[in-house]
């Protein structure tokens, strides 16, 4: 019982971190959306906590980011996604830790996951206003990919380091 009291305080902490990482800095993108750090503690929950912890952890802290700054159509999709990137990062960085070690491995679930938001919001927006205005939010994505991959990696690193989460 005390494990699984500790296990969702620690989840509903990422979820927290989540949100809060979504929504402090946010820079409008062509179709509605923004750019922001909140794929850090996506990253994050993926590399420290269970898969379906990270799952509920990020798609829930992105989601309400979403319906708390006025974003309501993308919650959704941000959920969905969030979550997704979560679990595929988790899987893809047990494996390759295996390999190559944590910080390779922290690069290479970061990058796959950070594609499958870029692929999940290109296809959410394309849906919405048309693939070929979807095309505007590419570059977007790939910088919010870019800084939540290679934020995410060094803050990864500090926390493995103190052996504390």
């Amino acid at each position: 019982m005390k494990k699984q009291i500790h296990k969702i305080i620690i989840t509903s902490m990422f979820a927290s971190i989540c949100f809060i990482t979504t929504i402090v800095i946010k820079i409008p993108s062509p179709l509605n959306g923004y750019i922001n750090l909140g794929d850090v503690a996506v990253l994050l929950s993926a590399w420290f906590l269970s898969p379906y912890c990270a799952f509920y952890a990020s798609g829930i802290g992105s989601a309400l980011a979403d319906a708390f700054s006025g974003y309501t159509v993308y919650i959704p999709a941000t959920f969905a996604i969030k979550g997704v990137m979560a679990i595929v990062a988790y899987y893809i960085f047990k494996i390759a830790n295996r390999k190559f070690g944590k910080i390779l491995s922290c690069v290479i679930s970061g990058a796959v996951a950070e594609l499958i938001m870029i692929f999940g919001y290109y296809l959410f927006e394309g849906l919405l206003y048309g693939f070929g205005g979807s095309l505007l939010n590419l570059p977007a994505n790939f910088i919010q990919g870019g800084a939540g991959l290679i934020a995410g990696t060094l803050v990864f690193n500090i926390f493995d380091k103190t052996k504390k989460l």
